[in-house]
């Protein structure tokens, strides 16, 4: 596994880039990504908005998968369920994406999301999705 190569792919995210999320850390099969709330993210309660959380569940599950994955292969989402658990509020907005089982062709992955408060984590969300590997894609996520 490759820690540059998750970064470098990670770095050309847009949307990552435009919801201010960082990859905190990259370890094979696990993948920490973090996200500070902000009123452009944010739904008209004032709770970060489910389609902001899908999106750090969604990159943190499929880098989870990217990094056990070949060199010269990519992954895709191919599906994905979230349970949104409690309304996104605090200091930081953690996904940890963990894969579950990695296939030749599909991957299973998951990720939890936790409201950082003060130090104390609540958990938020729980993501399940299925990846494709792709071949001569070095490093696609989606």
């Amino acid at each position: 596994m490759s820690v540059d190569r998750i970064r470098q792919s990670f770095a050309k995210q847009g949307l990552m880039a435009t919801l201010g999320a960082r990859l905190e850390s990259v370890e094979p099969g696990a993948v920490e990504i973090v996200m500070v709330p902000s009123p452009a993210i944010s739904q008209q309660h004032g709770f970060v908005h489910a389609g902001a959380v899908s999106a750090i569940a969604d990159s943190a599950a499929g880098y989870a998968a990217l990094s056990v994955m070949p060199e010269g292969s990519g992954v895709l989402t191919a599906e994905f369920k979230i349970n949104l658990l409690a309304p996104a509020s605090g200091d930081r907005i953690v996904a940890r994406g963990r894969v579950v089982k990695a296939g030749r062709t599909l991957t299973l992955s998951q990720a939890d999301v936790f409201a950082v408060t003060n130090g104390a984590e609540k958990l938020i969300a729980h993501l399940t999705a299925t990846l494709m590997t792709i071949v001569g894609r070095d490093g696609v996520v989606d």
